[in-house]
C-alpha cells in the first residue's frame, strides 16, 4: 500500500525530533501502523533550519516551503502536523488544514485549550480527526488512557504535576533551600526555563493541560477560561521547610474533580503527603494521578517535554490516524472521547465553592492569646483545625525577636469561607504581615 504522505508545519525541538524518530524507526512504525508513512513536506520561515533537520539522504524528495499553506493545498497529503505554536496563525492554518480535508496532529495545548470546541466541531463536521496526544505531558500516554484505556470508568477526579519547568524550580527549592529567584535563573542557564518563562510559572500552560484532559475526563467542553490559575512565584523557600516538616512536599498541580455541584478546574501550588508518589516526582518529570471509579488509582510517570519525548506522541497519533484513514468516521474514537451529541453541561465551579483543606502561616506578634484568637475566629466560621505549629520567635527573627509563623493545617473547607475568615485574621493588629495560604491535596 502507498505510504501516507504527511506535511510538517515547523521544523523546531519537535518538529526536528519527529522527522529523525520517525525516520529511524520507519520499518518498525510501519509494522504497526500497516503502511508507511512519509514527510514529504515541511514548511518553516527558516528554510535553512528545515533543511538541516532533513539532512542529506534522509530527506530525498522532501520538499522545504516558506509558506504552510502549500502543504496544506497540495492534494498528496494527508495528514498535516501543526508544530508551530500559539493562537493565532496556528488557530488559522489548523481550520484551513480541516477546511480542505486533512488530518491534524498538534502538540498546541495553548491552541487547543482556547479554541478546542472551534476545532474539534469543525473537524466532526468535515469528518477528519484532528489528534493532540502530544498536547499534555510530553511522551506519556495521558490522552489516549483517558479517552480510550480508561472508557469503562466514571472517572472521579485527576490530578497531575503537568509542567516540567515549575517542577523542577519545586525540586531544587526544596533540595537545596533556595528562593524562587535564585533557582528560576538556574533554571534558564539549564534550559529548563524560557527566558520569559510567564506560561510556565504563573500556571498558565498546566492550565491549559489540565483543561484538556479535564474534557476529556468529564465529557464537557473545552474551558479555560473557567478554570482557576496560580503559580509558584510567590512560593517562599521557609513555606517549603515547614511543609517538609509537617510531613508534605509543595508541589504545582493541575487538578480536576467531579463533584455533586459540578467539576472543579484549577492550577495551583498543593501540599502533598510525603508518601504519595506524586509528591516524590522531581526535577523536570512529569506525572498524572487519575482515579476512576472501576479501576481505582492509576499513575502515569515521565518526560514531560524534549525533542524525542514529545516526538514519540506525534507519531502515535500519526499511527492511529493511518489506522484509521480509511474508516467510517463516525466509528472513530471522538476528539474528547464523548460523542459530540453526548456532551455534559456539567458547570465548572468557580473558586469559592471548591472544597479543600488548608495550610495557613501567620508572621503573628510573639505574645499571648494570639493563638488563642487565631483559633476561635477559624472555628467561629467552622474551620476545623487538623495540626498546628509554632516555632520558637528566635527560629524565625533571631536571638530578641518579637515574632514568629505560626503554621495551622484544617480540615476540608469551603474556600469562600476560608477568604471571608483570612480577611478577618489580616485585620488582626497581632498578625503582622500578608497571611500564606497554600491548598492541601491528600489524594487519597
Amino acid at each position: 500500500m502507498k505510504p501516507i504522505q504527511v506535511g510538517l508545519l515547523g521544523a523546531g525541538t519537535v518538529g526536528s525530533g519527529t522527522f529523525k524518530v520517525l525516520q529511524r524507526n520507519q520499518e518498525e512504525i510501519k509494522r504497526r501502523a500497516g503502511r508507511g508513512i512519509e514527510i514529504t513536506m515541511v514548511a518553516d520561515l527558516d528554510t535553512a533550519r528545515a533543511r538541516s533537520v532533513i539532512g542529506e539522504g534522509a530527506g530525498e524528495g522532501v520538499k522545504v516551503v516558506a509558506d504552510a499553506r502549500e502543504i496544506i493545498a497540495n492534494p498528496e497529503i494527508d495528514i498535516v502536523i501543526e508544530l508551530i505554536g500559539g493562537y493565532g496563525v496556528a488557530r488559522q492554518l489548523v481550520l484551513e488544514a480541516i477546511a480542505a480535508g486533512k488530518h491534524v496532529v498538534t502538540a498546541n495545548k495553548a491552541l487547543l485549550a482556547v479554541h478546542g470546541t472551534e476545532i474539534f466541531a469543525a473537524a466532526h463536521a468535515k469528518g477528519v480527526m484532528v489528534a493532540f496526544e502530544a498536547a499534555v505531558a510530553g511522551g506519556i500516554p495521558i490522552i489516549k488512557a483517558l479517552r480510550e484505556g480508561l472508557t469503562a470508568n466514571s472517572i472521579q477526579w485527576l490530578a497531575g504535576i503537568i509542567n516540567g519547568t515549575t517542577n523542577f524550580i519545586l525540586s531544587e527549592m526544596r533540595d537545596k533551600g533556595l528562593d524562587f529567584a535564585t533557582v528560576l535563573k538556574e533554571a534558564q542557564r539549564l534550559g529548563y526555563a524560557e527566558a520569559d518563562p510567564t506560561f510556565d510559572i504563573e500556571g498558565v500552560d498546566a492550565g491549559h493541560k489540565v483543561t484538556l484532559m479535564s474534557a476529556i475526563a468529564f465529557g464537557i467542553p473545552v474551558q479555560f477560561d473557567k478554570a482557576h490559575i496560580e503559580g509558584i512565584t510567590k512560593l517562599a523557600a521557609q513555606d517549603i521547610r515547614y511543609a517538609e516538616q509537617l510531613g508534605y512536599r509543595i508541589k504545582l498541580l493541575g487538578i480536576t474533580k467531579r463533584t455533586a455541584k459540578g467539576i472543579e478546574l484549577r492550577v495551583h501550588p498543593s501540599l502533598v503527603p510525603s508518601k504519595r508518589l506524586l509528591a516524590n516526582v522531581e526535577g523536570a518529570m512529569n506525572a498524572v494521578v487519575v482515579h476512576g471509579d472501576a479501576v481505582g488509582t492509576t499513575l502515569y510517570y515521565g518526560k514531560g517535554a524534549g525533542s524525542e519525548p514529545t516526538a514519540s506522541a506525534v507519531i502515535a497519533d500519526l499511527v492511529d490516524i493511518t489506522r484509521l484513514h480509511t474508516a467510517d468516521a463516525a466509528h472513530r474514537v471522538p476528539h474528547l472521547a464523548f460523542h459530540p451529541d453526548a456532551m455534559s453541561d456539567l458547570k465548572v465551579l468557580p473558586m469559592a465553592e471548591v472544597v479543600t483543606s488548608y495550610y495557613l502561616r501567620l508572621r503573628v506578634a510573639d505574645q499571648a492569646g494570639v493563638l488563642a484568637k487565631v483559633t476561635g475566629l477559624l472555628a467561629t466560621a467552622g474551620i476545623s483545625i487538623d495540626a498546628v505549629l509554632q516555632r520558637e520567635a528566635d527560629e524565625v527573627g533571631g536571638e530578641g525577636s518579637t515574632q514568629t509563623d505560626l503554621i495551622i493545617l484544617t480540615h476540608d473547607a469551603r474556600e469562600g469561607t476560608v477568604n471571608d475568615v483570612l480577611a478577618e485574621l489580616q485585620a488582626l493588629p497581632t498578625v503582622l504581615e500578608p497571611i500564606v495560604r497554600i491548598r492541601k491535596e491528600e489524594l487519597s
